[in-house]
């Protein structure tokens, strides 16, 4: 890379544990709009880094503070009586690290929050108090990420008003028949009291000025909201609009509010979000905080993509020759790079599906993504990769700073992006509903659907018994039959005695768990074997069944058979534990022997009968293995520098991780980097 990945923006949520009641439904609702949805993993929504700062109980603190990962950072801290009422709450708030590249933005829950001081002296809250309980949720989007907006995608200019960084809305109504009039009214009455601005034809526009000039200029600054009446798409001066924000690059939300029919949409009003609302008059205050919401995140994500795709130009991931979209290509912007003989349009994630870009190839347009170019599609079509990725205990977000949907982000994307270019992934996991094993299988479905072609088939290898619940693995393999292929490994030669194949044995007794830890055991070294890679994140330290963590034992594995081994370790559990050791040389607590047996109910009793046949986990001998490993070594087996590989342990960034990943097996492959 040419610079330290540093992305343009990161946002951080701080709070007191006994506030959790009034801050968590706010963290899940904002979390859900500005970070990817898991369940919509193809998606355009926001995708910014998150990470959450609070504890157990309501006398700890963090363990550290937000720091300055990105160009541009917002801290918000939810302040009220228990962050000023405790010292050691206070003191941390208020040393909250305020920097030029980093504004700190306080949520008041109640009037004792606002008494604080040090970084947070002086600063105007949020107050969540005075919010309305029905509509509590839609004003903790629009107010957030107001501040986001603000604070993240501008250039403020201290001496100005806090104004004049406000949003402006367009609103872009027909005037024949009244909803598009009386929902742009309500909507006017509604930003008139807020810190937001707007563009509203009939009171803007003063006598004597023309009408075409003062709407062109207004477009140019404004996210353009169109009140989709019946008749809007048949008026000129809302075509007009709607060109003109496309043809400045603005950002656009259409309001679907048709009262019976509309017999054409107009074509330049599409591939931008879409809100339906009733066509009944008045608008509802929660279909205007609907609206609004959905304009401000479109601004943000609009101008946040844009920002990225310039950054991931700096540090070389795209080519300078290619002209940059926040949107995916339309055929009027396409005709415009050709004709500038810039042929390459690359656009933000996900990449389109291949049926709908079937127009760039006529055009001789090269349409993609920063991570995904359809020419890559068998870069890694001899690679078996195995994935090591499970959830991890939560601490209350003292010392692991990300959401457990980022772990499963992670799966997804990993996912995409390898089947995607044809590798073959290699996964050890149960059939849960809701696992990881589940979010594989679901990425690879819908890739097949997307991109097209013949897919390699996911290998879910599977441990005896987990396979004998018959019903459930026929359901298993019939949903997904066209993407998975099942490895059953059978019973442990060394206690396969007096055992049946097809009985379930419950793990209920120390003797079955022991059986069950030599069979997990088993089924490891033989699906890393005829691997060529291994991919590792998270995992349980407590709570697991084998002689030891499971992505623990598939480290250690794969190291000692020389496999490449990517250990992403920001995103906490087994592999941040590993990370540190191996960074470190330190001997973390969470991986002694003492430390498992008082974490885990029935350990000591299992540990020692596996030693009576000298099949025990030997955490010294592990610790003392991974100490003698040379991070220099594993990043040259992972294709990568020792400097690149050490970002790999340390990124919490999804894309950096997945980028480097790429580019250690790219090269691993022979194929272009």
């Amino acid at each position: 890379m040419k610079t330290q990945y540093a992305p343009p923006l990161a946002v951080n949520f701080v709070w007191n544990f006994a506030d959790s009641e009034a801050v968590n439904p706010i963290i899940d609702v904002v979390r859900k709009s500005f970070a990817r949805d898991k369940d919509k993993p193809f998606s355009r929504g926001l995708n910014i880094p998150l990470f959450f700062y609070s504890s157990l109980n309501a006398n700890e603190i963090p363990h550290d503070s937000p720091n300055a990962l990105a160009k541009k950072n917002v801290i918000f801290v939810f302040t009220s009586v228990n962050t000023n009422g405790r010292e050691n709450w206070r003191k941390y708030v208020e040393e909250l690290p305020a920097s030029p590249s980093t504004t700190i933005v306080p949520i008041a829950i109640d009037k004792n929050g606002l008494a604080h001081k040090g970084s947070l002296a002086g600063a105007n809250c949020i107050r969540v108090y005075d919010w309305p309980t029905d509509n509590a949720d839609f004003y903790a989007i629009v107010s957030l990420a107001h501040e986001i907006y603000r604070y993240g995608c501008l250039s403020i200019d201290p001496s100005d008003s806090g104004k004049m960084s406000s949003i402006t809305i367009f609103l872009s109504h027909a005037k024949a028949g009244d909803t598009g009039r009386l929902h742009s009214e309500e909507i006017k009455k509604f930003l008139d009291n807020s810190n937001l601005n707007r563009f509203f034809d009939s009171t803007e526009i003063s006598p004597g000025f023309q009408f075409d000039q003062e709407i062109e200029k207004s477009v140019k600054k404004s996210t353009l909201v169109a009140i989709e009446s019946d008749a809007y798409s048949s008026r000129y001066w809302c075509q007009r609009e709607i060109l003109c924000a496309k043809q400045y690059n603005r950002p656009i939300v259409i309001v679907n509010s048709l009262n019976d029919y509309e017999d054409r949409i107009f074509p330049a009003a599409s591939n931008v979000p879409c809100v339906h609302v009733s066509s009944e008059t008045p608008l509802s205050q929660r279909d205007i905080l609907r609206i609004l919401s959905a304009a401000i995140l479109e601004t943000i994500r609009f101008t946040h993509s844009i920002h990225c795709l310039k950054f991931y130009k700096d540090i070389g991931w795209i080519e300078n020759d290619c002209e940059l979209s926040a949107r995916p290509p339309e055929i009027r912007q396409a005709l415009k790079a050709k004709s500038s003989e810039q042929k390459k349009i690359c656009y933000p994630e996900p990449p389109i599906y291949s049926n709908e870009a079937d127009w760039h190839n006529h055009l001789g347009i090269e349409a993609f993504t920063p991570l995904w170019n359809l020419a890559e599609h068998d870069d890694l079509l001899q690679q078996r990769i195995g994935i090591s990725v499970s959830d991890v205990q939560g601490d209350g977000f003292s010392s692991n700073h990300v959401h457990p949907d980022h772990l499963i982000r992670l799966a997804q994307d990993i996912a995409r992006h390898l089947l995607a270019r044809s590798a073959t992934l290699i996964y050890g996991g149960d059939l849960r509903p809701d696992g990881f094993t589940e979010f594989i299988l679901d990425e690879a479905s819908i890739l097949k659907n997307r991109i097209g072609g013949d897919l390699p088939k996911v290998e879910n290898h599977l441990a005896w018994p987990l396979y004998v619940s018959e019903p459930e693995i026929v359901a298993w393999r019939a949903k997904y039959n066209e993407v998975m292929k099942t490895e059953e490994h059978e019973i442990a030669s060394d206690v396969s005695t007096g055992l049946a194949r097809d009985v379930f044995l419950p793990p209920t007794t120390p003797d079955n768990s022991y059986v069950w830890s030599r069979c997990l055991t088993e089924m490891r070294e033989k699906s890393i074997e005829p691997s060529t890679a291994r991919i590792c994140a998270g995992g349980k330290l407590s709570g697991y069944k084998g002689k030891m963590p499971g992505v623990l034992e598939e480290i250690v594995l794969a190291l000692s058979s020389q496999k490449p081994t990517f250990l992403l370790g920001a995103f906490g559990g087994v592999v941040g534990s590993v990370s540190n050791v191996l960074l470190k040389k330190a001997v973390p607590e969470v991986l002694t022997e003492d430390w498992q047996i008082s974490h885990n109910s029935g350990y000591a009793e299992l540990q020692a009968i596996a030693k009576s046949h000298g099949k025990e986990c030997d955490y010294s001998a592990v610790i003392d293995f991974l100490q003698k490993q040379s991070v220099s070594d594993i990043a040259a087996l992972c294709g990568l520098s020792e400097d690149e590989y050490i970002r790999i342990m340390h990124s919490p960034f999804i894309d950096e991780c997945l980028y480097l990943i790429l580019k250690g097996l790219n090269k691993l492959s022979g194929s272009k980097a």
